[in-house]
């Protein structure tokens, strides 16, 4: 089931305009926080069945650490190779997961979550963070929603240097 409000067309030309409103949005913005916390609103508006958007970036302490998001309260760091995150972010792979209490590590912020999808950002060779995004069902996220947020990131990615 895939609803939105305001989006004509199948899934994938709703994403597409709402690529097109992330580009509106951030064209001339140089603040990438400013950027990321719009397109987790836009995404958080945008999706249905989703209970959790945001992102986590890579400080430091070569951590990921809560970034701008949509939802409840969440983990504040998470390490390289833990949870979905932390394993994504490791591996440099989108990681779609049907089932997130059949994933081994999973952290659990949220006891409502049944499903994630999580995108690393990748800026040349080096990962600097990662979209998250959780929904209270089992298997929320499939190809398309894969293809279309990767495509999504890579437009957040193309700012992140200007």
């Amino acid at each position: 089931m895939f609803q939105t409000q305001g989006y004509e067309g199948n899934k994938q030309e709703q994403y597409e305009l709402v690529i097109k409103q992330l580009r509106a949005l951030i064209d001339g913005e140089p603040s990438w926080i400013a950027n990321l916390a719009n397109a987790s609103a836009l995404l958080n508006q945008f999706m249905d069945q989703i209970n959790w958007v945001g992102f986590y970036l890579m400080d430091d302490k070569n951590e990921l650490a809560l970034g701008p998001f949509q939802g409840l309260p969440a983990c504040t760091r998470i390490p390289l190779g833990r949870g979905v995150c932390g394993t994504s972010a490791q591996n440099r792979e989108t990681l779609r997961v049907a089932d997130v209490h059949e994933f081994p590590g999973h952290i659990a912020c949220d006891a409502a979550s049944q499903s994630e999808i999580v995108i690393p950002l990748i800026v040349g060779s080096e990962v600097i963070g990662v979209l998250d995004i959780d929904a209270p069902i089992k298997d929320r996220f499939d190809e398309v929603d894969q293809q279309m947020l990767e495509k999504f990131t890579a437009v957040l990615i193309e700012t992140h240097n200007k």
